[in-house]
């Protein structure tokens, strides 16, 4: 069979990486980072193109999978219920995933410290230099290097990530700290909180270990906050010694200063019960929100997936869904035609639009949020109103929108 090269070990990388290699391929995996790369990203909606992804990959997929909550509910500023929906989803976490893909992936195979420096290609192969001055042949590259894309910036440099306007704060809390009023009305629900021009969302996820026994778990949430980008953003990613991360401040880099504004701010504008959470939470931490858009997904021997690919923002919910579903479409043509450019030319075929159209899907859900600020009303109606299309909107399975090329509304284009 083929020999073929993965560039990315996060959950994407992963992905293809097992299922082509359970195809009987000889897959090497490239991944820039050392050690272990859990306690990246939190909270995870699972869809059922996920679950298929991970049995192509070989992972046993059960009832430890994650925390099946049935509803959602939005809460008012007072704590109140503005509105509620049945809507039965399980939720995982990154860790959890991330760990059942990494144990089906023989470690020999998964390289760490490989940062891709340079990659040139011929009729025949495709070959990689890293960073390290180790050096990679292969018949096709598939890179899953994420949103600041190593192999992206050869093939595609002017693709950049552009900055939506607004961060996330993001964290989970231990089920056992809560109050018995946020475990009742909150904790085992999909919950939304929407002051005016930000979303406030969250859902129970497993606890430390995966345990996702009632009192063992946590709840994940992700806070939407607008941010300028000439002052804010670049105060929020400057950590207490004056150091500033352009791409991303680490997690227990984030200012002291800055959690504990946040957490004042979540006492004044959210709900109760997601105010107790943040002032509970230990490591909160904050990511900028990026679009990043690809007109061309496919280099001859070499395809870009997942967040290389592109970046849609996470209130489409459905970004690890969709590294799934470029890894087995990948996985089918490399099957159909070989370790070929004609391979991939088809996956990109299938895979280019749908990928446009959910970068488009996350705009708007975004630009939805943003407006809530913008119509000056507090009156309860409307807030009901906007609490129905958030809750129905928001991270749900949109795979038969996208085939119908509907992952927009009409009437928001």
């Amino acid at each position: 069979m083929a020999k073929i090269l993965v560039v990315g070990g996060s959950l994407g990388g992963l992905f293809v990486a097992n299922i082509l290699l359970r195809q009987g391929h000889d897959i090497t995996l490239l991944e820039k980072a050392t050690g272990s790369l859990d306690g990246r990203g939190a909270g995870i909606v699972t869809h059922d193109a996920l679950a298929q992804a991970l049995k192509a990959a070989g992972v046993t997929v059960d009832h430890t999978l994650g925390v099946l909550v049935s509803q959602r509910v939005t809460l008012g500023r007072d704590g109140n219920n503005l509105g509620e929906m049945e809507l039965p989803q399980v939720l995982t976490s990154w860790s959890r995933l991330y760990h059942m893909l990494k144990e089906s992936f023989p470690a020999e195979r998964y390289l760490q410290g490989k940062a891709v420096k340079s990659l040139t290609q011929n009729a025949n192969s495709v070959r990689v230099q890293c960073e390290d001055g180790s050096q990679y042949e292969a018949e096709l590259l598939i890179a899953s290097d994420g949103i600041r894309s190593g192999v992206r910036a050869q093939v595609a440099p002017e693709v950049q990530p552009e900055y939506a306007g607004y961060i996330a704060w993001r964290g989970v809390c231990d089920e056992a700290c809560l109050s018995q009023h946020t475990l009742d009305t909150l904790f085992n629900h999909f919950g939304f909180c929407l002051p005016d021009g930000e979303q406030m969302l969250g859902y129970p996820v497993a606890g430390s270990g995966n345990d996702t026994r009632p009192g063992k778990r946590r709840y994940n949430f992700v806070w939407y906050r607008p941010a300028s980008q000439d002052k804010e953003l670049i105060s929020l990613l400057t950590d207490d010694d004056g150091r500033y991360y352009p791409t991303g401040i680490p997690p227990l880099k984030v200012s002291w200063k800055h959690i504990a504004h946040m957490r004042q701010v979540a006492h004044e504008i959210l709900a109760p019960q997601y105010a107790e959470i943040l002032e509970k939470t230990a490591a909160p931490f904050l990511q900028a929100i990026y679009d990043v858009r690809s007109e061309q997904i496919v280099f001859d021997r070499v395809a870009l997936m997942g967040d290389a690919a592109f970046v849609g923002r996470p209130h489409v919910g459905m970004g690890v869904t969709k590294a799934g579903d470029e890894a087995m479409v990948i996985a089918k043509y490399i099957a159909q035609l070989g370790a070929t450019p004609q391979a991939l030319q088809a996956y990109s075929d299938e895979r280019l639009k749908l990928g446009q159209q959910v970068v488009a899907r996350a705009q708007y859900l975004g630009r939805y949020m943003q407006a809530q600020g913008s119509k000056g009303t507090r009156d309860t109606d409307n807030l009901k109103r906007n609490a129905s299309t958030v809750m129905a909107e928001t991270a749900i399975d949109i795979s038969d929108l996208l085939a119908q090329g509907k992952a927009v509304p009409e009437s928001a284009h």
